[in-house]
């Protein structure tokens, strides 16, 4: 399918080493202006470009003058040669006077501003950093030319350009603080149902976007269009969108001082972000390939059907778009297939397709602090396969970022359980159908996962049926089903989080969704479950206790003997076992529907051991309450 513009095959490139006789000149003044300690812009006309705040978590950028090349190639002895293929740039820095390194893979990236000129060639090959440690760190570079040098470490190459450039920086504390996640580190699983942030401490619980899964199906992109023809026939029940995002209803939400490129375009991409950010929400879940799927209008090449050849300036327009998620607290949840194009490159294989589209992703996106790669939608390929992509990113991901797939929900049973124990992957995204068995579903593979040795945490990222998901406040303003079964179900079982689908036959669905708004209280609904659990509850201690209490329909979540939450659907009471320990426990209540502080009910305290009554809610008895026993 693939145009792969070789003439022949099995030589090498023309080594394109330069005597650099002024290199200890260069590298004495990169050193000399870095110990500033300051923003850096280092400008040499030959020598490294040292760019970004040099802080703990940022973003530090390092890039090189190189070989002139173009992102369509060109011929080169006897094949056609890729910038993206056949060079590997990687960048080792190391923490001086430490153990600490890391092995950054690093791009071609044009003329350096591709974004904003939308060069397709240029000599500049750029590396990114993201520092988890204050004080001076070293880096040495590593340029290499040869055939597929880029994705074969053991290759035969030759050293080109810059290779062997040294030098060093220092790095100072985050002055960020609140939402960004630059004040709190990166997001890590270090063996637990929760990821959490190494440098704040803080476990994270997940609320966010599902849709629309083509969020990077955006008109202000460069190189961006949808192969859908229109009065094509919708397939899958899939909401049939021949057209390109424009986000206009969110145009209002860009702000003086907020990114934008090319003379204004994005801002309104930026505009629905920082609408989403603003309702409290934390994670965006989105496709960067979806090429003979659903849109069939995303994907990171200059064309969709030439996978060795990226486009420079629209990955620089997506990372515009990463940085501004970043610094308003919004992980980047990253799927990178779907299940219509499980086998698109290398026939489902981990091939050279594969192994460029990854790392390519790993280069230039990696440095974020809050980023879940996602192994694919639905995804259809085999054990061994799945195995195969998740070690490869997990050896080329410098910051072991967490690794997830996603699946049908009947396929569950079929995918997750050979992956127990699996040291490359960290859990499940689920996706559930009908939601009633979510609650049930989350604890299984919570408690598998546990018993196998290595604990998932465990997200919500889709509710079924397709055609329903999350309907738009107009349909449903309550959300009843859904808070209960789907939000409070996943978090009651110990879940990590939830990400909200749109269905196909409601407005604004997982394709053509353009307003968030649509769904403004559902975003409400969210905050207040994971203000709930943030403020009241040490729920990394907790675990599910359902058999605690007598209610046939509510959840239990407990730290037995210390704190309890109950979550009853129709309002109501139930008895709760407090166990052995004679100890009193406060009795509050939380609306989930409307938030706020917890409130006195009908009783205020009770006492074990044994089996107590709660008593009634506040208010609005027959509603969904949440008790907070402690």
């Amino acid at each position: 399918m693939y145009e792969d513009r070789f003439v022949k095959e099995g030589d090498l490139l023309v080594n394109h080493t330069k005597a650099w006789s002024n290199q200890a000149v260069l590298l004495a003044i990169v050193l000399l202006l870095c110990s500033l300690g300051k923003t850096a812009a280092i400008q040499n006309p030959i020598g490294p470009q040292l760019t970004g705040e040099l802080k703990r978590w940022h973003k530090v950028t390092l890039s090189f003058k190189g070989p002139e090349e173009s992102e369509a190639g060109r011929k080169a002895q006897r094949y056609w040669l890729s910038p993206f293929r056949d060079y590997r740039l990687e960048v080792t820095f190391r923490r001086a006077g430490g153990d600490t390194s890391y092995r950054v893979p690093g791009y071609f990236a044009a003329d350096g501003q591709a974004g904003e000129t939308g060069a397709d060639s240029g000599n500049v090959w750029r590396v990114h950093f993201m520092p988890d440690a204050e004080g001076k760190w070293e880096w040495r570079a590593s340029f290499r030319s040869g055939r597929n040098a880029a994705v074969s470490d053991d290759t035969e190459s030759q050293p080109a350009g810059f290779d062997g450039a040294v030098g060093s920086f220092e790095v100072g504390p985050s002055d960020k603080t609140g939402r960004d996640f630059r004040a709190h580190g990166r997001l890590e699983y270090t063996g637990g149902r929760y990821l959490w942030f190494g440098g704040s401490k803080q476990y994270f619980l997940k609320g966010g976007a599902n849709s629309p899964e083509n969020l990077l199906a955006y008109a202000d992109f460069d190189g961006t269009w949808t192969q859908k023809k229109a009065g094509a026939k919708p397939e899958h029940g899939e909401a049939l969108s021949t057209g390109l995002h424009r986000y206009e209803p969110h145009a209002r939400d860009w702000r003086e001082g907020d990114p934008s490129w090319r003379g204004g375009k994005g801002k309104n991409i930026i505009g629905a972000l920082n609408y989403l950010a603003g309702t409290g929400m934390n994670s965006v879940y989105f496709l960067t390939m979806n090429v003979t799927g659903d849109g069939d209008d995303v994907w990171p090449w200059g064309k969709p059907n030439e996978p060795l050849f990226f486009d420079c300036s629209k990955l620089d327009q997506w990372e515009i778009t990463f940085e501004q998620m970043t610094r308003l607290g919004l992980m980047l949840h990253v799927i990178t297939q779907e299940t219509e194009n499980d086998a698109l490159l290398d026939s489902g294989e981990l091939g050279l397709q594969r192994k460029l589209y990854y790392r390519e992703l790993i280069a230039r996106f990696a440095h974020h602090p809050a980023l879940v790669w996602n192994l694919g939608e639905e995804n259809v390929n085999t054990d061994r396969q799945r195995r195969a992509f998740a070690n490869w990113i997990r050896e080329h991901d410098p910051y072991k970022h967490p690794i997830v797939i996603h699946t049908h929900p009947d396929d569950k049973q079929s995918v997750y359980p050979s992956l127990m124990g699996f040291k490359d992957l960290e859990g499940p995204s689920l996706q559930v159908s009908p939601q009633t068995t979510v609650h049930a579903d989350t604890m299984e593979w919570i408690d598998r996962s546990a018993q196998a040795g290595r604990p998932w945490f465990v997200c919500l990222d889709e509710i079924g049926p397709a055609d329903t998901g999350v309907k738009p406040d107009v349909n449903d303003l309550e959300h009843f089903e859904v808070r209960w079964q789907s939000l409070w179900g996943n978090l009651m079982a110990g879940g990590a989080g939830v990400e909200w689908y749109f269905g196909y036959k409601y407005a604004h669905n997982d394709l053509n969704a353009e307003d968030w708004r649509s769904r403004d209280k559902l975003w409400d609904q969210t905050r207040y479950a994971l203000e709930f659990f943030h403020r009241y509850l040490p729920f990394a201690q907790m675990a599910h206790a359902d058999e605690l209490t007598s209610a046939p329909d509510d959840y239990c979540f407990a730290k037995p003997g210390e704190i309890y939450a109950i979550y009853l659907p129709k309002g109501g009471s139930t008895e709760l076992d407090l166990g052995s320990p004679a100890r009193s426990y406060q009795v509050t209540w939380y609306n989930p529907r409307n938030g706020g502080e917890p409130q006195n009910g009908g009783v205020t305290r009770v006492k074990g051991p044994g089996k107590v009554s709660i008593g009634n809610p506040p208010s609005d008895p027959q509603k969904d309450w949440v008790v907070l026993v402690k």
